[in-house]
């Protein structure tokens, strides 16, 4: 059954997990190559006169890429939130669904013919995910309803076939760029830009609010497709809008990112057990526990095998692999 949310329920929650964000990203800019006291992190955030090493290490290397982890984290955690309420399949996500292949592929794509379409790799990245999304839907469709096994498996093997199509592509590339965007596409968060970041902040933000908009859409479609229309949803059009909503998130995630897999399906998991399963704390508290869950990853991968570096999207696959075969035989059982 689903707990009604109040407004005080929503803001102790999301109150909460940000103050935990906030300290665990103020963490995260310690952490390096180069150890720094919380202190010294501080100064170098509120002074942004003085140029010094720790300044420009902490501002202009390690701050970006904790701000694009909260991003990412935020927007693969929603999107596989509410693919998962919306198939009401616990194994439903990004990654899993092959969304996030056919991001990545769009945007190597892109890369490879180079050029002008090379700056159009984020819209390129948008476009692979949002074929992805039609071909998986028109596979998991029988008799005019989503089956969600079907779809989830139809997901896999998109996804399967997406990743032979990228092995193709990086055996067009030359010997010195396949190792670059070999390790970016199993994530990494190294070489966001400023002005990326204020094309993703936008876009990440209006997706989750227009995926919030549906939240009380998302508790009837707990039920059933049929109980769904009875209480007076519009099944069609909200399944087709919060998929062009998860994959728009999917695709600018993964193109600034690369293909980051399991958050999508560990983090939803967690903040249920935490808040509940209505969505209008459910969907915030699962944005802010991906971000959470992102910089630690990143934080990990870049400080485990110090000076060398770990691809984040193995570290999220260390722990999410395990919840997703646990899930898989509860689920079978």
């Amino acid at each position: 059954m689903i707990v009604a949310a109040t407004r005080r329920n929503v803001l102790i929650g999301t109150g909460a997990l940000a103050l935990a964000l906030v300290v665990v990203s103020l963490a995260a800019l310690t952490f390096g190559s180069v150890p720094m006291s919380l202190g010294e992190v501080w100064f170098a955030l509120r002074d942004s006169t003085t140029r010094t090493d720790y300044s420009v290490i902490v501002r202009e290397i390690r701050l970006p890429r904790v701000l694009l982890a909260i991003l990412v984290g935020a927007a693969l955690s929603t999107s596989g939130t509410v693919l998962q309420a919306m198939l009401r399949n616990p194994l439903a996500e990004p990654y899993v669904l092959g969304i996030s292949s056919g991001a990545a592929l769009g945007a190597i794509v892109a890369l490879w013919i180079g050029g002008a379409v090379a700056t159009a790799s984020p819209l390129a990245a948008f476009l692979g995910a949002l074929a992805t999304t039609a071909w998986v839907f028109i596979l998991g469709r029988r008799a005019g309803r989503l089956a969600s096994y079907t779809l989830v498996l139809a997901g896999v093997i998109t996804a399967s076939f997406l990743s032979a199509a990228i092995l193709f592509v990086l055996t067009m590339l030359s010997t010195r760029d396949v190792r670059g965007m070999a390790f970016w596409l199993m994530g990494d968060l190294s070489a966001v830009t400023d002005a990326e970041l204020k094309i993703l902040f936008p876009l990440v933000v209006f997706g989750f609010l227009g995926l919030y908009a549906f939240s009380k859409d998302l508790n009837v479609l707990l039920l059933g497709e049929e109980e769904a229309a009875h209480l007076g949803v519009n099944v069609a059009r909200a399944q087709t809008m919060i998929f062009l909503l998860a994959s728009a998130l999917t695709g600018v995630a993964v193109a600034l990112s690369g293909a980051i897999g399991y958050l999508g399906l560990l983090v939803p998991h967690l903040a249920r057990m935490l808040v509940g399963s209505d969505h209008r704390t459910l969907l915030p508290a699962a944005a802010l526990g991906g971000s959470i869950v992102l910089v630690v990853s990143d934080t990990l991968a870049r400080t485990l095998v110090a000076p060398n570096e770990l691809p984040v999207g193995a570290v999220t696959a260390v722990a999410g692999a395990p919840v997703f075969i646990y899930l898989l035989r509860r689920t079978a059982g």
